[in-house]
């Protein structure tokens, strides 16, 4: 059962958007707080927007008013100068007044959607700066890669992705593993691949991405030689998740599994270590 609910969070962890780079962190943590700028701009611009929109039937009304005055001039022979003076004055002020309020929240209401506007230009740009350098740099390594002499046996083409990714090119080794993954899917070395996949994301500390990878391997390939150092791997992404259950539980698999292998010597000084970390202090004797 322990084993069913590893696969499941080792295949659950469909790579998405993972950048560990400091600078990454730095434009998301920007691109953040331009989101909650627009946010806090866009509420002021329809509340700005509500104003003018209750206003507006008070300057109907004022209108009306004052042609219903001028239309009724004829008949205020009856009614002092002084008074009729008084009320269209009043009338006009009332007006000239609402007026003022529209012209405030017009401007207030411009300047928002100004505000708005640069802050959503600036929010694409660094988006499009957080996901174009990676997008520039995925389409440099194919370019790369489309460069090299590729072979046309499976076990040479594995081993120049391998070569590629131990020589620190992970770029264009990712490549290389992808179009094997696609030319020889139904391989027994498509296991090794998947591993090698999943080393080029280890290496760049993107663990959401390197276990999916691993949960392919341990899962539908546990019979490929790098099956036991993916279980490996697995606990190391998972304690950089911060996944300290998920880490032990990957190891303890490990040991069980795959007893004998190079991989569950170390998974069993880790756990070792662990076990070592959550025992209680010894108690002090009373002197």
């Amino acid at each position: 059962m322990r084993r069913l609910v590893l696969f499941a969070l080792l295949t659950a962890a469909v790579p998405g958007c993972f950048y560990p780079a400091d600078r990454g962190r730095a434009l998301e943590a920007k691109v953040d707080k331009l989101g909650a700028d627009n946010a806090r701009l866009e509420a002021e611009l329809k509340e700005a927007r509500s104003q003018l929109v209750a206003t507006l039937p008070k300057i109907d009304e004022k209108v009306a008013q004052v042609t219903q005055a001028l239309q009724s001039l004829d008949t205020a022979a009856r009614r002092k100068d002084a008074d009729i003076g008084v009320q269209f004055q009043k009338t006009v002020e009332d007006l000239s007044q609402l007026r003022g309020q529209v012209e405030t929240y017009l401007y207030k209401i411009g300047e928002l959607e100004a505000a708005l506007g640069k802050n959503t230009e600036e929010t694409n740009q660094r988006l499009l700066a957080l996901q174009g350098s990676e997008a520039v740099k995925e389409a440099e390594a194919k370019k790369k890669a489309e460069e090299l002499q590729r072979p046309t046996e499976k076990k040479e083409f594995l081993a120049l992705a391998q070569e590629k990714s131990k020589a620190g090119d992970v770029l264009v080794a990712r490549q290389l593993y992808n179009e094997f993954l696609k030319k020889w899917a139904k391989d027994s070395l498509v296991g090794e691949a998947h591993f090698g996949l999943g080393e080029t994301y280890f290496t760049e500390a993107k663990c959401r991405e390197a276990l999916f990878e691993y949960g392919k391997v341990v899962q539908d390939y546990p019979k490929t030689a790098s099956a036991p150092d993916a279980y490996l791997r697995s606990s190391d992404c998972f304690q950089k998740l911060k996944m300290k259950e998920e880490s032990k539980l990957a190891l303890e698999e490990l040991v069980k599994s795959y007893p004998k292998s190079d991989a569950a010597k170390a998974a069993k000084t880790k756990l070792a270590e662990l076990d070592k970390k959550a025992a209680p202090a010894p108690k002090k004797g009373k002197k």
